[in-house]
């Protein structure tokens, strides 16, 4: 048993402290924000995809005007309103808890940053981009919960708030409080030990609660009750481990190419003409859209549910058609995130492997696809089927799931030796350093 202070003749009880209980507090409101932002945003994605959807419905061809138009957009604004909402979200936020300058983590997370990264990636979810709110979450999430750190009265670390909102953020994002666990165990961890285990589990409990009382307990994908038999289901599982291992450490590698910078005129054309080129770019995702007849917009949930359930299959060309939309998003840097849109390229994908395996259930080698793609792009294969687990309430899928991230893991390791978040982290890192280094010489 803990001894108990002594002052003088009065016994002290550490845990009846009034400071120890008024951090606590402030954490539990903290955490409570994430989950009531995360719910905002995920009401505010809805209505701009519906209202998208209903702007075409009649007249599709308007993609022409709404998706350049939109694109140009979001580039100015995120470039002169709202630096460092670009992109996903994931990596500003390890960049954030990598360094220890805070005036450069409040280039990366801030009040600003929440503001801008919500309006813009609802704004381009509304021009019909093919971004999600996942990546954006997390940004959110850790700069709220990073707003504790300039309080006199020290809660915890800057790095361990970030990593707890984090984890909040895709907890709450995606109804999934174990994945929110294991996302800031492997990802934002991944090369320090994880020492922040009550403060990110008292964030993450509190943001689901808030996402439990609005939303009800539901799962992101429905429930997918089919499952694969062994040993036969060995197959499904090489398969898309294999194609999902190759195509996820492809992609990570192309975006990491592509954040360096396009070769040769197209290169120079998107450096000297930001906002031009994001608008030839959402040209190209509105000619996408039309060739796919609109299944390519967005972040793909609604079509990945649908097959799924086995309302609607997904096109054969699904999955290449949403690679070029998500990395069409991705080059034009407009506030964004991949982590949804992944999930839909990795059900396109299993819908091709389903092809190749007649007699096996579908939605099940779509769920494997879908682990398999996420494992192998992020490099991190515990959240990945621990995620894809909890999104479509299938826990007889659980073996099936871990051996088919380990299997694409380890192809993807063989194919981008740096995982992807962690690569753009610090081109994340030298521009929020740059813009520090721009003011100071203004001052």
């Amino acid at each position: 048993m803990r001894p108990l202070a002594r002052g003088g003749s009065r016994i002290v009880l550490p845990w009846l402290s009034p400071g120890r209980w008024q951090r606590r507090l402030l954490l539990a409101a903290a955490a409570l924000s994430v989950g009531a932002l995360s719910i905002l945003f995920a009401i505010g994605a809805e209505i701009a995809i519906r209202t998208h959807r209903d702007l075409l419905r009649d007249h599709p061809a308007l993609t022409l005007i709404i998706a350049p138009a939109g694109f140009a957009l979001i580039a100015w604004l995120s470039h002169r309103l709202f630096p460092g909402t670009e992109g996903s979200g994931i990596p500003q936020a390890i960049a954030a808890a990598q360094i220890d300058d805070a005036r450069v983590r409040r280039q990366l997370l801030s009040v600003r940053i929440i503001v801008g990264k919500i309006l813009l990636t609802l704004g381009g979810l509304l021009s019909g981009a093919a971004v999600g709110r996942e990546g954006p979450s997390v940004q959110v999430g850790a700069s709220v919960m990073h707003l504790l750190s300039g309080l006199r009265r020290r809660i915890a670390s800057p790095r361990d708030l970030i990593i707890a909102g984090s984890g909040a953020g895709i907890a709450a994002a995606f109804n999934t409080p174990l994945g929110g666990i294991m996302f800031a165990i492997e990802e934002m961890c991944r090369h320090k030990a994880f020492r922040a285990n009550a403060t990110t589990l008292t964030t993450v409990i509190f943001a689901g609660l808030m996402s439990l009382a609005v939303l009800g307990n539901y799962t992101y994908f429905g429930r997918t009750p089919q499952t694969i038999l062994w040993p036969g289901g060995i197959w499904p599982v090489l398969a898309c481990g294999v194609a999902g291992g190759l195509l996820g450490g492809g992609f990570s590698r192309l975006l990491v190419a592509s954040a360096r910078g396009l070769p040769g005129r197209l290169g120079e054309f998107s450096r000297e003409r930001p906002f031009l080129f994001a608008a030839g770019c959402g040209l190209a995702t509105g000619l996408i859209g039309l060739a796919s007849g609109g299944v390519t917009y967005g972040t793909g949930y609604e079509e990945s549910k649908a097959a799924l359930e086995g309302v609607a299959p997904l096109p054969a060309l699904f999955m290449t058609l949403k690679l070029l939309a998500i990395w069409l998003a991705f080059v034009s840097r407009i506030p964004g995130g991949i982590f949804a849109p992944a999930l839909a390229v990795g059900a396109g994908m299993g819908t091709d492997v389903a092809l190749l395996l007649p007699g096996e259930h579908d939605s099940a080698i779509l769920v494997l696809g879908m682990v398999a793609f996420l494992a192998a792009m992020t490099q991190a294969p515990i959240t990945s089927f621990v995620i894809v687990m909890e999104m479509t309430a299938n826990h007889q899928m659980l073996i099936p799931l871990m051996a088919t991230a380990v299997v694409a893991h380890g192809i993807s390791r063989s194919v981008a030796s740096v995982p992807l978040y962690e690569a753009l982290a610090y081109p994340a890192l030298r521009r929020a350093e740059a813009r520090v280094a721009a003011r100071g010489r203004r001052s």
